[in-house]
């Protein structure tokens, strides 16, 4: 990207000119179109009445489906929009009618909402939880779950990129494995979508969950589920209302033949319209643009962190992505995350428990979450550094 492409870009988003803002793996600042189209929208609810308005809305509203198809590379058919990435994942998870004794095989990278849901059917239906560990490098072992398959392994979930470290798995090498022994195959796209480009026939994904408000640039309380065609009949509904049927008698119902089966019908459509509107504007740029843009910036944000004294960058793995984690020697991470808030640059401090198997391998209680995206500047990682440096004098 251009330099004056990057301006633009700012100059259409308010925020850029508050703070700096690198907490992108948390909520991202919205793009003023994507702010407009929600308020303007809510505006014609409170005039107009919420039923009339989303009458008149028909075909926008529709149109953030094909959106979401355009992204991911996958037919409106199966696509369902929900409110965020961890009712997505649980839809799809729990969906799944586990036998006692079936297996999972995840990573040590998964996020703790994921490993919540293990845990609980560990503890109630009797499955096993296999963790593939990262290699020497900091990078999934396809040996390893190679291995690890047996045949009572009935899933493979994988987050694609972690909550607390820099790394991308490689979700499409693991979904040729899945295919290969015709296990069902869930992937957690929360951080990637926006950020790297997803094509769910290359990931050989039977279901993804995404959230919109992290690198997508969309309103909080937006995400949508992917659940390819030929296994929705194979998952059983969490939920059901008038909306996931399409008929009912007074002796039965008859289910939707899509994915918006795993919808209920009441959401917030100003939020579903910002959603598609995000989309559209990250689509527009071309996510591929996106992702050199992002790699370029983190990889020059842990270069110029790694030059400062006193500080530890941790990630690791062969290919990484817009999340950079340090820590900053004698200073708590809360405690680094409030100095630089005081100096409006927005990071993050990354618990522990948000990926559980992970931080405990590396014997980690919290880090610092420094995460770009494309509107951020090389003289704001520059600014970042001197206000880090400031801590440590």
């Amino acid at each position: 990207m251009e330099a004056n492409e990057i301006q633009a870009l700012r100059a259409a988003t308010s925020g850029t000119a508050e703070r700096i803002h690198f907490n992108n793996a948390g909520s991202s600042l919205p793009p003023d179109v994507v702010l407009e189209t929600v308020i303007g929208y809510l505006k014609e609810e409170a005039l107009l009445g919420g039923y009339e308005i989303e009458a008149a809305y028909k075909s926008p509203l529709e149109n953030v489906y094909a959106s979401i198809g355009r992204l991911i590379n996958a037919s409106v058919e199966e696509v369902a929009i929900v409110e965020n990435a961890s009712m997505a994942w649980h839809l799809a998870f729990n969906a799944i009618d586990f036998q006692r004794d079936d297996e999972v095989i995840t990573s040590e990278m998964e996020y703790v909402t994921n490993l919540i849901g293990f845990l609980n059917l560990q503890n109630h239906q009797g499955i096993a939880v296999k963790v593939i560990p990262n290699d020497a490098r900091g990078n999934f072992s396809l040996s390893a779950l190679e291995e690890a398959i047996t045949p009572r392994t009935r899933l493979i979930a994988i987050t694609q990129i972690p909550s607390t470290a820099g790394n991308v798995l490689p979700v499409a090498a693991i979904g040729a494995i899945a295919r290969r022994h015709g296990i069902l195959y869930l992937v957690d796209a929360c951080q990637s979508a926006g950020q790297i480009p997803l094509d769910v026939k290359e990931m050989g994904c039977d279901m993804l969950s995404v959230t919109g408000r992290k690198y997508l640039r969309a309103p909080r309380g937006t995400g949508f589920l992917y659940v390819r065609k030929e296994v929705q009949d194979k998952l059983k509904l969490l939920f059901m209302d008038g909306h996931s049927t399409k008929a009912v008698t007074e002796e039965g119902f008859t289910l939707r033949d899509d994915a918006r089966r795993f919808e209920l019908y009441e959401k917030n459509r100003a939020l579903v319209l910002g959603l598609g509107k995000a989309i559209d504007y990250a689509l527009a740029i071309g996510v591929d643009r996106i992702w050199q843009r992002i790699q370029y910036l983190a990889g020059l944000m842990r270069e110029k962190l790694a030059a400062l004294p006193g500080i530890t960058v941790h990630d690791s793995g062969d290919q990484q992505c817009g999340i950079v984690t340090f820590s900053v020697a004698g200073v708590e991470s809360t405690d680094v995350k409030a100095r630089l808030a005081a100096k409006k640059i927005n990071v993050s401090v990354g618990k522990a428990s948000s990926t559980l198997v992970y931080m405990n391998k590396h014997h980690l209680t919290s880090i610092v979450r420094a995460s770009v995206h494309y509107y951020n500047t090389e003289e704001e990682i520059d600014e970042l550094c001197a206000n880090i440096m400031a801590i440590l004098s």
